[in-house]
């Protein structure tokens, strides 16, 4: 068979060698100059892989329809993939979380890897190539158009990717694809991208980043989301991996979520009040600001005095117990809103494109 792969990412990189070990005449096409564009920011250019969970734990963490997925993975799964870049010549390592890096923390040895496995496979890469049309035949597709040339093929796999990060040629060109030999196409939406609040405190923290903290989301008076990690503040509202990871269950509609920090998740309210009580104590003849600013960043510590109604300047001596349980409160469940998201070009994913149903 003549087999056409549409996008030179890792999926069609990986995907081309593949059909071309199954014996069949294979070429990838890649609009971009070079392969694999988009790997050199994965992972704050280090690729996270794959994790060396169970295969069934990734099942559980696809948000909808993970039956979609049994096949493929039984055909192909994290330690298949493993195992294909280390036999080309790359070794891995494991890190917190069973997240799976090359072990010399460069994406550029992952792509390595990829084009060795292309190349070796003898798979014909065309680069610089725009597809312009997928053409089909009696409801099976039959080839494809680049410019006024058509070149006719027996299959095609299209591994486009979605559409976020344009500028590494990410355009949606394979919803078009997909549409045109009869797929449903769900609205894509950006995902794993950070969020816009509607209160502006935030923008005051910029730059500060809070970690072990507990982030808690819910929409409808239903909680959708509760995690510990690590929370930054920006100029429009809050990034980080906490927020990217709550932003894949709320994406497509991210307004209106309500959410709530927990700045000291180790501490119940009982022993985080007793903390107060005692800095307070040792600070007796300080202003309450400084009596507590082993607490939390100077800056933060500030906003959430205000936001519980405690004036930063005010002598210890004069915050009764109603005034630090109220602290203790909103330490607890620091209130925030999200009135949106930002836009495809900042988000990691994309949520949508073919239907999974």
């Amino acid at each position: 068979m003549i087999v056409f792969v549409i996008g030179g990412g890792p999926a069609g990189m990986i995907a081309a060698a593949n059909a071309a070990r199954n014996g069949h005449t294979v070429t990838l096409f890649e609009r971009n100059e070079k392969l694999g564009k988009k790997l050199y920011i994965t992972g704050k250019g280090r690729c996270n892989v794959t994790n060396v969970a169970e295969r069934d734990s990734f099942f559980e963490h696809v948000l909808r329809n993970p039956r979609f997925l049994y096949s493929a993975f039984s055909h192909f799964d994290n330690k298949d993939i493993m195992e294909r870049i280390e036999q080309a010549g790359v070794p891995l390592k494991t890190e917190r979380g069973g997240r799976v890096f090359p072990a010399s923390d460069k994406s550029n040895d992952i792509l390595r890897a990829c084009e060795k496995m292309v190349r070796e496979a003898g798979v014909n890469i065309r680069l610089n190539t725009r597809i312009d049309e997928v053409l089909t035949q009696d409801g099976a597709v039959s080839g494809v158009r680049i410019g006024p040339e058509k070149l006719p093929c027996d299959a095609i796999i299209v591994a486009t990717g979605g559409i976020s990060y344009p500028q590494t040629g990410s355009t949606g060109d394979g919803y078009a694809f997909a549409r045109a030999t009869g797929h449903a196409v769900e609205e894509p939406v950006a995902s794993l991208v950070p969020l816009v609040t509607e209160e502006l405190w935030p923008r005051e923290l910029a730059g500060l980043t809070l970690k072990n903290i507990t982030l808690t989301a819910e929409k409808k008076g239903k909680e959708v989301f509760s995690e510990l990690g690590e929370l930054l503040f920006t100029h429009f509202g809050i990034s980080g991996p906490l927020v990217l990871s709550l932003s894949g269950v709320i994406a497509g509609q991210p307004a209106g979520t309500r959410l709530s920090i927990d700045l000291k998740p180790a501490l119940s309210r009982e022993q985080l009040d007793a903390r107060l009580l005692r800095d307070l104590q040792e600070g007796a003849r300080q202003q309450v600001k400084t009596a507590l600013h082993a607490l939390l960043p100077q800056r933060l510590l500030e906003v959430v005095l205000e936001l519980a109604g405690i004036d930063g300047a005010l002598p210890v001596g004069q915050l009764n117990k109603a005034m630090r349980l109220q602290l203790v409160e909103m330490l607890k469940t620091l209130p925030l809103t999200i009135s949106g998201a930002r836009g495809l070009n900042e988000a990691v994913i994309t949520r949508g494109g073919v239907s999974v149903k």
